[in-house]
């Protein structure tokens, strides 16, 4: 069985040093692993590139359901995954909830991998 990863806080977007600048310690390493593994589902690819797309800014996550072909409980959870890694923002509005992406969060992320990267 996988060893399980610690919870840390990644709500807030990765802020340290490039994977580049020289060996990164534990918890460097740790932080932009657990945000990596986030990404690591080709579902949760699909829904940021949803959410990035959107003409709107957000979608409904049943709307976000109906164009993975997923049902939304497996929607909401693949979301609550990236929300939880601050790659995601949701608010609910009446019987729907709508999400959108952190760009700042993923330009970070992006930064780290490759510090020429979105400049």
């Amino acid at each position: 069985m996988p060893k399980a990863l610690p919870m840390v806080d990644v709500s807030s977007p990765v802020c340290c040093s490039p994977v580049a600048a020289g060996p990164l310690g534990d918890d460097e390493a740790l932080e932009i692993a657990l945000r990596l593994k986030a990404l690591a589902d080709p579902v949760r690819v699909q829904l940021m590139s949803l959410l990035f797309s959107s003409d709107a800014g957000e979608e409904c996550s049943k709307d976000l359901a109906a164009a993975v072909g997923l049902g939304e409980s497996t929607v909401s959870h693949h979301l609550s995954q990236l929300r939880r890694a601050g790659m995601v923002e949701s608010e609910r509005r009446g019987m729907n909830v709508y999400h959108w992406p952190r760009r700042e969060s993923l330009t970070a992320l992006c930064t780290v991998l490759d510090p020429n990267c979105c400049r």
